[in-house]
């Protein structure tokens, strides 16, 4: 298992978050970016091309080696300077209030406790900072909430600890974030089990 997760998963993962059906997702919650960007979750680096313009550093989050080696091309062509700011999203080896944004795509599925993970983006996040997020998880549909939890001992083990069934809503709630802005839906193309969507923007509760 060793060997399967630390370097043949990442390849996997590469191919499969890299697809076409993905890009305008990406597009889209890369958009107003600004300043100083912390990405929990930074992978093989798929979110590079889609940074806009006004950011100017960005500080990546990822535990896995054989993903940040893989993400080398994207990072030379990146604009701005990318800095690895740790291992774990749990953990942030960051000051508090010193992210103008954090972005956060396909991540808290797999992170083992994803509300203190949330609530370190909170602290480092500045007055005002947003969190530009995209995660699938838990279905409206009861049918397919029932596969989602009957598949899902599976998909842990096979994916790397990926979850299909968290309650994204309740997990940033718990997190210290009031949402601001949330589109849902089942992404096309995708077995429904894998393919509920939340996509949005939070900012930290009052």
């Amino acid at each position: 298992m060793g060997l399967y997760h630390d370097r043949v998963l990442p390849h996997l993962i590469n191919v499969a978050m890299g697809v076409k059906a993905i890009r305008p997702i990406r597009q889209r919650v890369a958009e107003g970016l600004t300043g100083d960007v912390v990405e929990i979750g930074f992978g093989t680096g798929h979110n590079l091309p889609y940074l806009p313009p006004t950011v100017t550093r960005l500080h990546a989050v990822e535990p896995n080696a054989r993903s940040v080696g893989l993400a080398a091309e994207r990072i030379a062509r990146a604009p701005f300077p990318v800095e690895f700011a740790g291992l774990d999203g749990q953990h942030l080896k960051l000051a508090d209030d010193s992210a103008d944004a954090v972005l956060c795509t396909w991540s808290l599925c797999t992170i083992p406790d994803p509300v203190a993970a949330l609530r370190e983006m909170r602290r480092v996040l500045r007055p005002g900072g947003e969190l530009h997020f995209v995660e699938h998880g838990r279905a409206p549909d009861a049918n397919v909430r029932a596969w989602q939890d009957r598949l899902n001992p599976l998909q842990n083990r096979v994916a790397g600890g990926c979850n299909l069934n968290r309650d994204i809503p309740a997990l940033l709630a718990a997190g210290g974030f009031a949402v601001t802005q949330l589109d849902t839906y089942y992404n096309k193309g995708e077995p429904k089990v894998f393919a509920w969507i939340y996509e949005g923007r939070a900012v930290a509760a009052p």
